[in-house]
């Protein structure tokens, strides 16, 4: 400021004689008045058009939620609509900044010499004296060169001259470096010049707001690239579904849409808020420069020539004035309509999505309803099979094989149901499912021939809980049943009958292998056929030696006669066939290697085995002594 203090002090001891007198107070203050034109600040300028840009990039958000033929007429309209309000937006900018930079200028007084005017003027000045000093010479030296009498005069005034050019330079290079820094100190006019710049950059990055784009949009037309910027949004032509899923999905899409509906139209609502707010400055402005100018009407009918010029000059900066803030207040006007009718667009696009949605969780509902209805007839179904086991069904092992099944069929049902009901498309849901189905065969192979297994198992010739079975080596007593495997608690086969204490579980895939094979004990029986090979003397009379071997098997048996003939009917019963023996020891003898053998088959009960396989063994062995 220093610097710049003095530079103005040397410009007007310099040049005093070329500044004109400073206006009167009165003058001077309405000069000062006048000056602050603009209406908004650069600030604002900026503020205003980063809103509408950012308003206006909600027509991506609208371009992704339009689906149907009716949206993207709206959004054509809207395109069409916010094209027009960038473009006027940065209308009102670039007048804003034209008055901001007539501001600028204006803002140092005319006399004060270091102001640009002052300078421009100091400039003009000298550079008139140039050239009249430049032509004097050019003069002289022509009369000199004709004229020989005049020669000396002229010769000793052509230095004078050339001293004059000479300092006239130099105060010309002064005011000139003067002028430089002036310009750049000036913060009024580097903040215009960066307003327009801020403005241009914005303006590049917004195609609705190029200069050739905008006056197309004004006079109603469709811009040049609006056409071209037709969303390429898949349209919703697929033919009506009605599952469950896909009537969930439309409806959260629905309400979704809604929601960015009301988001953007309160962004509008915001925005045309925000341009009727500043409409109030230009007006009043406007209304000032017309008042301002019946006054100067009205002194101009008395005044005189002199009064009459300064008066032309002074309406001309009027009507200069007038035109820009009505280039503010006019597109201001036009921003509040097109927003209108923007709102306008968006509440009959709202209104329709509306529609869609209602119908759509109509549809939702029906389809739930039919779902639970359908739902609920089959648990009734399911509990009135219950009831009927309950009652019928006396066997508690027919009971539990018919409640499972129930079981399986109500599941199995439910899993259909609502797979179809959340279904799109049968095909597809076959063609799902026929994976799913070959996953899991080959994935859960053992599990699912397990539960094949289980079925097998339980049929009519199959074990229940209490049985005793072999499986393999394994002799064991069934304590549970399930749908995967078997647990059976073993027992002790080499000595008394009776648990070992350890539980072994096999998996029902068991039935379906060919080597090991499940032997059950038919329920009821506890009857066993046991054989003992036995080497025989050689004796003269091998027949006698069977009867004698026969009798006495028949002596250790004969105490169980009766329980082995009552297991041994039930056997016939059980399995209705009449090949079952009478349960009586049998001796058959054979020649092996060159001597006699005998082999001794005869019935065990299974809770006395033991001992009756001592005595047995016992009695053949002392015929033999006997016979040796």
């Amino acid at each position: 400021m220093r610097r710049r203090s003095l530079f103005a002090l040397l410009a007007a001891g310099i040049c005093c004689g070329s500044l004109h007198a400073a206006d009167s107070p009165d003058a001077a203050a309405s000069s000062a008045q006048d000056s602050h034109v603009a209406v908004l600040t650069g600030e604002q300028v900026i503020k205003i058009l980063d809103d509408t840009v950012d308003w206006y990039r909600t027509l991506g958000t609208q371009q992704q939620n339009a689906n149907q033929p009716s949206d993207l007429l709206i959004l054509f309209a809207n395109r069409q609509t916010a094209d027009k309000v960038v473009g006027l937006a940065f209308e009102i900018a670039r007048a804003n900044a034209e008055l901001l930079s007539s501001e600028a200028n204006a803002g140092q007084s005319a006399a004060d010499a270091s102001s640009p005017q002052a300078l421009d003027q100091q400039k003009n000045h000298l550079a008139a004296q140039r050239q009249s000093i430049t032509d004097e010479i050019k003069d002289d030296r022509q009369r000199a060169a004709v004229s020989g009498k005049a020669k000396q005069d002229i010769e000793a005034k052509l230095p004078e001259l050339q001293g004059e050019l000479a300092m006239v330079d130099a105060r010309k290079n002064l005011l000139d470096t003067m002028a430089d820094f002036v310009n750049e100190s000036n913060p009024k006019g580097a903040g215009a010049n960066a307003l327009k710049a801020h403005i241009d950059a914005i303006a590049a990055t917004i195609p609705a707001s190029n200069a050739n784009a905008a006056p197309a949009s004004l006079a109603g037309a469709p811009s040049p690239g609006s056409a071209a910027a037709m969303p390429s949004t898949a349209l919703d032509t697929a033919p009506t579904r009605y599952g469950i899923w896909d009537l969930g999905g439309s409806v959260l899409k629905l309400r979704g849409k809604i929601k960015t509906i009301d988001v953007i139209d309160r962004h509008t609502g915001a925005l045309a808020q925000t341009f009727q707010t500043i409409s109030a400055p230009p007006l009043t402005q406007l209304k000032a420069y017309s008042a301002r100018s019946d006054a100067l009407a009205s002194q101009a009918d008395n005044a005189s020539s002199a009064v009459l010029k300064d008066l032309r000059s002074e309406f001309d900066t009027l009507a200069w004035l007038f035109k820009q803030t009505s280039a503010i207040l006019i597109p201001l006007t036009k921003e509040q309509v097109l927003l209108q009718q923007y709102r306008h667009n968006l509440r009959n696009w709202r209104d329709a999505t509306q529609r869609q949605y209602l119908d759509a969780l109509a549809a939702l509902g029906v389809r739930l309803g039919i779902l639970a209805g359908i739902l609920a007839a089959v648990f009734v179904l399911a509990e009135i099979w219950r009831r009927a086991v309950l009652r019928y069904a006396h066997e508690a092992r027919r009971r539990y094989q018919l409640l499972l099944i129930r079981k399986i069929v109500l599941w199995t049902a439910v899993v259909a149901i609502v797979g179809l009901s959340f279904a799109t498309e049968i095909r597809s849901l076959a063609t799902f499912a026929g994976l799913i189905t070959a996953g899991v065969a080959v994935a859960m192979q053992s599990v699912l021939v397990s539960v094949v297994g289980y079925f097998f198992l339980i049929g009519k010739y199959g074990i229940r809980v209490g049985d005793r079975i072999q499986i393999g080596t394994v002799v064991g007593e069934v304590i549970d049943l399930g749908l995967v495997r078997l647990h059976l608690m073993e027992l002790n086969t080499q000595g008394p009958l009776g648990p070992t204490g350890r539980v072994v579980a096999f998996a029902n895939l068991v039935v379906f292998q060919a080597s090991g094979g499940l032997f059950k004990q038919i329920p009821g029986v506890n009857l066993s056929w046991h054989e003992t090979t036995l080497s025989l003397p050689a004796v003269s009379d091998y027949a006698a030696l069977k009867d004698k071997l026969l009798a006495a098997v028949n002596h250790v048996t004969s105490e169980y006669r009766e329980e082995i003939a009552r297991q041994t009917k039930e056997i016939e019963r059980t399995t209705a066939t009449s090949s079952v023996n009478d349960g009586a020891p049998q001796v058959q003898m054979h020649l092996a290697a060159g001597h006699m053998e005998a082999l001794i088959r005869y019935p065990v009960h299974l809770k006395h085995a033991a001992e009756i396989d001592e005595r047995v063994s016992t009695a053949v062995l002392k015929v033999i002594a006997e016979n040796t």
